[in-house]
């Protein structure tokens, strides 16, 4: 357990609330699974592209 309102307890409340929500409106678990993997998959997305923007930044630099 977490103390309450600590970061940890905030969080684990947040994902309980969501699958809460899933379960309570019956939602398929492949369609929980896809959500999560299209989750994911824009996080990723998201990740690599902020790090593109770095490494061409740091490539012009160089070469100034």
């Amino acid at each position: 357990m977490y103390k309450p309102y600590s970061p940890e307890w905030t969080r684990k409340r947040y994902l309980t609330e969501a699958l809460n929500e899933y379960f309570n409106n019956y939602v398929d678990v492949d369609v929980i699974y896809a959500d999560l993997m299209d989750i994911l998959q824009e996080r990723s997305e998201g990740a690599y592209a902020e790090f593109q923007k770095t490494t061409d930044l740091e490539s012009k630099l160089r070469k100034k």
